[in-house]
């Protein structure tokens, strides 16, 4: 029987870093989606279940923060990993506090996010 493939929500609002990614990720056996921004991700893991986000903390429209405290409060326990240019200890606290499982500052290196990754579903 075949194992079924993981389904990852990416959410940047840098097309660039959602393709990178997303091919990256595909490459690995994941099901990719991606979103530009918070809220554009909110009304998409409300329409299908999403094992892992990886997401940004500075987009437009819906920030990382507010979408991770959303997803926190509408599903709790989701796998939330934060990618950012902006890793300040401030928001690496609260990130840590409304459950995120890790947080990553840019420039991303694939090989540690992989690592992350796969620490989360062999957990899961």
């Amino acid at each position: 029987m075949e194992q079924k493939k993981k389904k990852i929500l990416v959410v940047d609002d840098e097309e660039n870093v959602r393709v990178v990614l997303a091919k990256l990720l595909t490459h690995e056996g994941y099901e990719v989606s991606t979103a530009p921004n918070g809220l554009v991700a909110l009304n998409f893991i409300r329409g299908c279940t999403v094992d892992l986000i990886i997401t940004d903390l500075n987009m437009p429209e819906m920030d990382g923060m507010t979408f991770i405290r959303e997803v926190n409060r509408d599903y709790p326990g989701s796998n939330v990993i934060i990618v950012t240019a902006y890793g300040e200890v401030e928001s690496f606290l609260e990130a840590m506090t409304l459950g995120a499982f890790e947080y990553i500052n840019k420039p991303l290196k694939y090989d540690e996010l992989k690592k992350v990754i796969d620490k989360i579903f062999k957990v899961a």
